[in-house]
């Protein structure tokens, strides 16, 4: 089978200054240079999606891209030697609807360096249920067992927990072993967090942040999607080096804190980028998502899939903060 020679997309305009994004037939030449072209089956949403689609966030670099940060599908064809037609891959990240087009096409065009051959026993649909959610939550765990995070030292708490990363985060640290706090301000969907592996959920609206520098010790470390309050207080509640894995600003990019958790404690802040996330450390994730982080309720955590002409309509909810889990497109 060959490519055709058009194709639908997902297109991010901008027009008299405002951002519009529609479905247009494309041909190959209409994308972003690249090595390996790949018949696109399947995507996901992100918040940074429908930041980007609806103008909310200001993500593309240039215009007009095809939106989408994540895709899985098969290799069409490739001039990089690394590929041949027919093999499964994925891509996350690496600019993808941000400086190149992105996954919301059947047909896409990218960079050999950025292409993943799938895991070990994942297809598409289960990739694209992670997405750069579950890769971003794998990668946290990833640095922080690197600075020497382990089960025994207690309970890691991950923030945002019925996100896609935080859902994630919480599959993959119960399978690791760990003692997981859940915080959520959804009081009802703590059996889900449960589900997943939270050992017990905190409510958002019932913590009391505090104001001293140093708080009593709560916990061996954290998973933050929130930042602001929030990361203030982790700050100030986790315990002897610990590590605070730092993935979004939900809440408020600031942060309002003291050196006296980093030089008392020994508390370690550690940004997490996973669009720029280096191929070696970039395969050695996936890998592992392929093996011990590899996550145990994929169906659970996949709340929602939507054909691809649904595509525009399912954005808004995203940024009310209404969607739980991950929701994937089926773009074929």
């Amino acid at each position: 089978m060959t490519a055709p020679d058009t194709f639908r997309a997902y297109r991010i305009h901008e027009e008299n200054r405002k951002v519009v994004a529609r479905f247009e037939q494309l041909t190959l030449d209409d994308l972003s240079p690249g090595e390996v072209v790949i018949r696109v089956s399947h995507s996901g949403i992100n918040y940074k999606d429908a930041l980007a689609a609806t103008g909310a966030g200001r993500i593309l670099r240039r215009y007009p891209l095809v939106g989408g940060i994540d895709l899985a599908g098969s290799v069409e064809s490739s001039s990089d030697p690394r590929y041949e037609a027919g093999d499964a891959v994925l891509v996350t990240g690496c600019g993808l609807s941000e400086t190149v087009d992105g996954g919301y096409t059947e047909i896409a065009r990218v960079k050999g360096d950025a292409v993943i051959p799938m895991p070990a026993g994942h297809d598409a649909l289960s990739a694209m249920t992670l997405g750069t959610a579950g890769f971003t939550a794998a990668l946290a765990i990833h640095r922080m067992e690197h600075n020497g995070q382990t089960p025994a030292q207690g309970p890691v708490v991950v923030t945002g927990a019925t996100g896609g990363v935080g859902s994630h985060a919480i599959d993959m640290l119960a399978g690791r072993g760990y003692e997981v706090v859940a915080v959520t301000g959804k009081a009802q969907h703590a059996d889900y967090l449960r589900a997943l592996g939270a050992t017990s959920v905190l409510l958002r609206q019932e913590i009391d942040y505090g104001s001293k520098p140093l708080e009593a010790e709560r916990f061996a470390g954290a998973i933050d999607n929130v930042g602001g309050e929030m990361l203030t207080w982790l700050t100030r509640t986790v315990g002897f080096r610990g590590n605070i894995a730092s993935i979004g600003l939900a809440g408020s990019p600031k942060l309002e804190t003291t050196v006296m958790p980093f030089i008392l404690r020994g508390v370690n802040l550690l940004g997490i980028n996973s669009s720029a996330t280096p191929r070696e450390l970039r395969l050695a994730v996936w890998a592992r998502i392929g093996s011990d982080l590899a996550p145990r309720h994929l169906e659970r955590v996949r709340t929602r899939m939507i054909a691809f002409g649904e595509l525009p309509g399912a954005f808004a909810a995203l940024l009310e903060g209404g969607v739980v889990g991950r929701t994937v497109v089926s773009i074929r």
